[in-house]
């Protein structure tokens, strides 16, 4: 029987290597995908090999990668096309195995076990999917391999970026050698906050995290103590799954806004209820509703972060959009300091289905859930802004907008 093999299969510069192939006559020239600067979205999706050389970094200020590079052609996403490309690559990769989960927009894991009679070795495998690929939509691939999620995750990010080959296979052979040296922070699964706490401990590499003591840190973080330290050790058993987002357990949207906004009624209102009727809608499509609603802001001030998130929990589930903006209204009132805001957030969660509900004599719930649903009807079958609340069409309303995006941008 063949040993376990994962793939995660990494597309370089996915948006600006979409917008290189779709044009050749960039070839040449450095790349930058970025959001328009005028709606605050000016910052760098993606940038190309050439942009990177200069310094340019994903999730840099538009007018700071220009500063860096500035003879780069700049270009709005469109987000469709990479929505498009990226389930042009998923059936690429099917075509090798059934068992293919996305991870993300532009990595999706492969499991590769039973694909080794027909298609070889797993690095000859990750040949010729890096071969597909680029044939057949122009962009460049690296494949990480491992004999499990976390080493291929590994492998792809820090070992595979960098090899000539955009190939690298890591396994409890080579762990010690490759991956142990890595700081922590370079982990999977360590964010800076755990960083910070682990290298208090005296932990600064992945190799001592992965000889610390279980018990302790066990002690200190539990069950997430156990999974850091198997990390650590290569170790993971989760499998590639292609059912890996169903059964989700919350449902949100934020948005970042085009300017400060700081008067409740005219301004921070209109959003909430936006917020609460996309998040509603998406719970409506899923079938399920919610017990808990969150909302929360993000504050203006770069150079002193504020804002705050908080929840309640509802007597019942809803799905209706006045229920959920009424608690989000009521919650932000409560811990809002009442400086400008520049991000809001809504949230859904503790879900269940939709097809259970408790009767009361005094409440108005079917008529009010079949609005709801009626509106998602119309919606679906004549576009997003077929039906507008009359507040979005304020000048602080962002719904007519963000009809036209995909992820916050021009599809």
């Amino acid at each position: 029987m063949a040993e376990k093999a994962i793939l995660l299969v990494d597309m370089e510069s996915f948006y600006a290597s979409v917008e290189k192939a779709d044009h050749p006559e960039l070839k040449n020239h450095p790349v930058i995908v970025s959001g328009d600067p005028e709606r605050r979205s000016g910052v760098v999706l993606a940038a190309c090999p050439l942009a990177k050389k200069r310094g340019v970094k994903n999730a840099y200020r538009l007018w700071e990668a220009q500063q860096l590079c500035p003879e780069a052609v700049v270009v709005r996403p469109r987000m469709q096309r990479y929505l498009d490309v990226a389930m042009e690559i998923t059936d690429i990769l099917e075509e090798f195995t059934d068992m293919v989960e996305p991870y993300s927009i532009d990595e999706q894991f492969m499991d590769v076990t039973g694909s080794q009679r027909l298609f070889g070795m797993p690095s000859e495998i990750a040949q010729k999917v890096k071969a597909a690929i680029k044939d057949r939509t122009g962009v460049n691939a690296r494949c990480g391999i491992g004999p499990n999620k976390v080493l291929a995750k590994i492998a792809c990010d820090h070992f595979s970026k960098k090899n000539d080959t955009g190939i690298f296979q890591l396994n409890q052979n080579n762990i010690k050698q490759c991956m142990w040296p890595l700081p922590v922070g370079a982990m999977f699964g360590v964010g800076s906050r755990m960083e910070r706490h682990l290298r208090r401990l005296g932990i600064s590499t992945i190799g001592r995290l992965a000889n610390y003591p279980l018990d302790i840190l066990k002690k200190k973080w539990g069950i997430n103590g156990q999974v850091l330290w198997e990390t650590a050790n290569g170790i993971d058993h989760s499998p590639v799954s292609v059912s890996s987002h169903e059964g989700q357990k919350a449902i949100g949207h934020a948005m970042t806004l085009p300017r400060d906004y700081q008067n409740f009624e005219k301004e921070i209102k209109v959003i909430l209820l936006e917020l609460s009727e996309e998040v509603c809608s998406r719970a409506r499509t899923s079938g399920v509703m919610g017990y808990t609603v969150s909302t929360g802001c993000q504050g203006a001030n770069n150079d002193s972060p504020a804002g705050f998130y908080r929840q309640t929990t509802l007597v019942n589930p809803t799905n209706h959009t006045m229920d959920v903006f009424h608690e989000a209204k009521k919650l932000f009132l409560k811990f809002w300091d009442g400086q400008p805001v520049r991000r809001i957030t809504v949230n859904l969660s503790h879900l269940c289905s939709d097809k259970v509900r408790q009767i009361s004599f005094f409440d108005d719930y079917e008529l009010r859930r079949e609005i709801g649903y009626t509106m998602d009807r119309i919606k679906q079958r004549y576009g997003p802004d077929a039906i507008i609340r009359a507040i979005s069409l304020t000048e602080a309303g962002q719904a007519a907008d963000r009809a036209k995006k995909i992820g916050g941008h021009y599809k």
